[in-house]
């Protein structure tokens, strides 16, 4: 049903790529936002060409993406594409190549398309409401299956935003969880859904709309959940875009640990 939207999400986020991969290969300058976190031309001009591309295919959606200034106008919308052209900032700030490129399509306030691109890997993960999750390698598409696992966990945890309630958390329930590993932004959320980690936790206010409605579809269709702490799911294109409760990651419910 979505399959022209998907098409699309694809391309821009493919060309996308090469203007952020261009900057990334060479110096550039950062800049501090107002919420302090860290800004580049990648974002920026990445922000610029999704947008012109996905509104030249569907001139009557609205956005609401990280770097341009949010039109309330979205809110009486349908369809809106969210956005995060590079998620991740502190990762390509920092040259660790687990930064990502997020589009999602939300269709009365549920994601329907979610599109994550790997810039420095060319690896692509998507997927559409009942349509399953998929993973691009090259020429290789992959159809994404959770984990099945109860016990012996493999918890992904932040590189920059790891709080003190997280990590007492992986002390808490040591006999259960196997391993802690570091992971940058969205691959997280990627590595769950294709089965090579079990569990993520962002247990903080930190994140917006565009850091996880893409997320949220292709670990869904992959048969895993993304949850706030009390066990409900988000909605999108909120007033509100900020992501209060914070969220987990996990291949199954009953293995979220609080």
């Amino acid at each position: 049903m979505w399959e022209k939207e998907l098409r699309a999400a694809i391309d821009a986020g493919r060309a996308a790529s090469k203007v952020i991969l261009d900057i990334y290969h060479r110096d550039f300058e950062v800049e501090i936002k107002e919420d302090q976190s860290p800004v580049t031309m990648a974002d920026k001009l990445a922000d610029q060409l999704i947008r012109k591309l996905l509104h030249a295919d569907f001139p009557t959606y609205d956005f609401l993406t990280e770097e341009s200034i949010d039109d309330v106008i979205r809110l009486d919308s349908d369809y809106v594409w969210i956005v995060d052209p590079v998620d991740g900032t502190k990762d390509f700030v920092n040259k660790k190549d687990e930064f990502t490129t997020n589009i999602a399509l939300s269709y009365k306030h549920e994601i329907v398309v979610g599109v994550i691109v790997v810039p420095v890997s060319g690896l692509i993960y998507y997927a559409t409401k009942g349509g399953g999750a998929y993973r691009i390698n090259k020429n290789t598409i992959t159809k994404l299956t959770v984990s099945d696992r109860d016990d012996n966990l493999t918890v992904l945890a932040s590189r920059f935003h790891l709080k003190e309630a997280e990590i007492d958390l992986f002390t808490k329930y040591q006999s259960t969880i196997n391993r802690v590993e570091t992971c940058g932004s969205s691959l997280k959320a990627c590595r769950i859904a294709e089965g090579s980690a079990e569990l993520s936790y962002r247990l903080s206010d930190g994140t917006k709309e565009w850091d996880i409605a893409a997320n949220q579809l292709i670990v869904e269709e992959a048969g895993g959940v993304l949850l706030k702490p009390d066990f409900t799911k988000y909605k999108y294109n909120r007033a509100d875009v900020v992501n209060r409760e914070g969220y987990i990651i996990a291949n199954k419910q009953s293995n979220i640990l609080l």
